[in-house]
């Protein structure tokens, strides 16, 4: 049986990997579909859900790219910005791990801290795909 993360929890994960990952700044855990599962403190829960909403189509971009061109499954996409990094990980079945870490930061202690947490817990992290039909009503009259 596996039990998944509570929010407190995740947000203490996210805390401890900021820590531990010089040059990180901020760290959001989310669904594959982009929904906000956990969130470093001192971000807001707007920022959050907007970067779980930007990491889940990066990574989405990325697995399409992958399986278009035979590329095998997405470990790991890496944005390199200006001033910041966007380090967005797999994180358990439906899950991804982002990061973003400033420009000077050393993206290989980031890369190796956020594959760390994942091997130790990111059976915990797995979410299943969300029902789509639910919550919606269907038009079955013809237009």
């Amino acid at each position: 049986m596996t039990v998944n993360l509570s929010n407190k929890e995740s947000n203490w994960l996210l805390d401890d990997l900021l820590r531990r990952a010089a040059g990180a700044d901020r760290a959001v855990l989310l669904s594959s579909d982009g929904l906000l599962m956990g969130k470093s403190s001192g971000m807001s829960v707007p920022d959050a859900e907007h970067l779980a909403a930007v990491a889940s189509a990066l990574q989405s971009l990325a697995r399409g790219t992958g399986k278009y061109f035979e590329g095998g499954a997405v470990h790991q996409t890496v944005v390199e910005l200006e001033h910041a990094f966007l380090v967005v990980t797999e994180a358990g079945t439906g899950a991804c791990l982002a990061v973003l870490a400033h420009a000077g930061a050393d993206l290989g202690l980031i890369a190796y801290e956020v594959n760390r947490m994942v091997a130790s817990v990111g059976k915990h992290m797995a979410t299943g795909p969300r029902n789509p039909t639910v919550g919606y009503a269907r038009n079955t009259e013809a237009s």
